[in-house]
């Protein structure tokens, strides 16, 4: 009878993870707790660990990501919007709309 493999949430390993470093529980206990292994538990710690120093750079660089991708995103639907209108006032204007006072048409 196979096993089937176990997936854990990000959120749940920065947890257990958090809680080892903190000394709040033991990795036994949390090994226990979670029916996890002791070397997968010192592998989330290792990679909290190995990418604990550029938290402080991501933080601030993925606001300011979000906000440039976020204005490029505007920018390209005001111009198919631009682009729209103009194809929008040429049909119009191909088309002949209906006449306006002057007799003429717009």
């Amino acid at each position: 009878m196979s096993r089937t493999r176990r997936t854990f949430s990000a959120e749940f390993k920065a947890e257990v993870v958090l809680q080892l470093l903190r000394g709040e529980v033991g990795q036994a206990e949390l090994c226990r707790k979670h029916k996890l292994t002791p070397s997968l538990l010192a592998t989330w710690k290792a990679v909290v660990i190995e990418h604990m120093s550029t938290l402080f750079d991501a933080a601030g660089n993925a606001d300011q990501d979000r906000d440039q991708s976020r204005i490029a995103e505007l920018e390209r639907l005001v111009g198919q919007q631009a682009y729209e209108l103009a194809a929008l006032k040429k049909a119009s204007r191909l088309l002949g709309g209906p006449p306006t006072k002057n007799g003429r048409s717009s």
